[in-house]
Order: structure tokens, then C-alpha cells, then sequence
């Protein structure tokens, strides 16, 4: 047998196998350049926009909500009637807590997302009030400064109604309070607003729940009525 071919058979065998690692290590790694992908969040999906008015906080069990003239429950017991009148989105839930006098506390729940606005109605008994409200307005959104990274500031008039509003959208991914508000006759009645979800604000993931919010506060203020 002759044997000096085997050497050789081995050695072309190796170069294959070198030959093809080098090809698999080619399909695999491309160009040698690597994208990482986008930051994702899990999908939000939220409700469409549907609103009734509201103007009373009826007292039964659970504190039923009140939906003025449209209501569709049959009301029983007493009823708190509100000094101004809005509309709010059917799927929150109204509370009142204990406020001072000439003051009403009212919080407009979403338990779905556990968020809140927070309002603040104050009956004004003259032009120093309504200094003081204004300046504790821009105290309540001084605190949050500090973690915004921009302020969008609007004006809304309503002569016809009598509504001349300040609202302020908060840019920031670590801001507690993203919109802030607030709504006089310049006379007799303030309005302050303030939403809050309750969790570590991360208001990249939470945009799609924020913006529907504040689009309900839009809605409120532009439906806003002093009685």
C-alpha cells in the first residue's frame, strides 16, 4: 500500500473544516455592524371618549355618580349639588372628600390605570382671593420643576360662559403631575385641577393613558359651567 497520499487526505480535510467555519462565522456576524433595537413598552389600549354631565355627587352606598339630565341610574337618597357643572367621562368614578367651608374637594377616578384628578373648587370672596389661588396654583406646579424637562403653558377663554382658564402640560419622564390647571370667573369661583397616576412615574411607557386624560381635562374645561 502506498501511504504518502494519507498526509495529505488529512490535511485537505482540515482546510475544509476551517473553510466552513470561517463561512458559517461570515452568514452570522454580516457587516460586523449591530443596531439595538428601540425601547418597547407593552400596548396600552384605551376606550373611546364618551361624556355626560355632571353636576351632583349623589350619597348611597358607593357614591354613585351623577350624570345630570342623562343619568341612567334611578336615584335614591340625597344629593350634593356641585357650584359649577362639567363633563367627565363615563368610565371614571366621583368622590368628594371632607373639604373647609366655601371649599369642594372632588377626585375624578380612572381605577383602570389608578390615576386621578385631583380638583380643587374655592369660592372667592374678592380680589385677594383670587390672587392667593393663583399663587398657590403656581406653587402646586412649582414642585414639579425640578423633574420636567420642558412646560407647555395654554390659555383658554370662554366669554360666553365666563371661563378663563391656565393649563400647563409637564414634559418629563419622571414628572408626578403632567397637567395642571386651573379656571375662573375672575369673581366669584376658582377651579384648580392637577392628574396624578399612582405609581413610579415612567411617563414614556404611561403615554397613551396620560394623553387620554388630559384630553378629558381639555374636555372639562371647555364644558366648564359656574352656577
Amino acid at each position: 500500500m502506498n501511504t504518502k497520499h494519507i498526509p495529505t487526505l488529512r490535511h485537505s480535510g482540515i482546510l475544509v473544516s476551517a473553510f466552513s467555519f470561517l463561512i458559517l462565522l461570515a452568514s452570522c456576524g454580516g457587516s460586523g455592524d449591530y443596531t439595538p433595537k428601540p425601547q418597547a413598552y407593552l400596548r396600552i389600549d384605551v376606550p373611546e371618549h364618551t361624556y355626560w354631565l355632571v353636576d351632583s355627587l349623589c350619597s348611597r352606598p358607593g357614591d354613585t355618580l351623577f350624570f345630570g339630565t342623562d343619568t341612567a341610574f334611578t336615584l335614591t337618597g340625597s344629593c350634593k349639588t356641585f357650584p359649577f357643572i362639567f363633563e367627565a367621562n363615563e368610565c371614571i368614578e366621583l368622590a368628594e372628600k371632607g373639604a373647609p367651608k366655601g371649599e369642594v374637594w372632588v377626585d375624578l377616578r380612572y381605577p383602570q390605570w389608578d390615576g386621578v384628578v385631583f380638583l380643587t373648587y374655592k369660592h372667592l370672596r374678592g380680589p385677594d382671593d383670587l390672587r392667593g389661588q393663583t399663587d398657590t396654583s403656581t406653587r402646586m406646579l412649582e414642585k414639579h420643576y425640578q423633574f420636567a424637562s420642558g412646560i407647555d403653558e395654554q390659555a383658554f377663554e370662554s366669554d360666553d360662559h365666563t371661563v378663563h382658564a391656565v393649563k400647563w402640560h409637564l414634559k418629563g419622564s419622571r414628572v408626578a403631575s403632567t397637567y395642571q390647571f386651573y379656571a375662573t370667573d375672575s369673581l366669584h369661583h376658582f377651579l384648580r385641577g392637577a392628574l396624578y397616576i399612582n405609581r413610579p412615574p415612567n411617563n414614556d411607557s404611561l403615554a397613551p393613558v396620560l394623553e387620554y386624560m388630559q384630553r378629558d381635562i381639555d374636555h372639562l374645561i371647555e364644558t366648564l359651567r359656574w352656577r
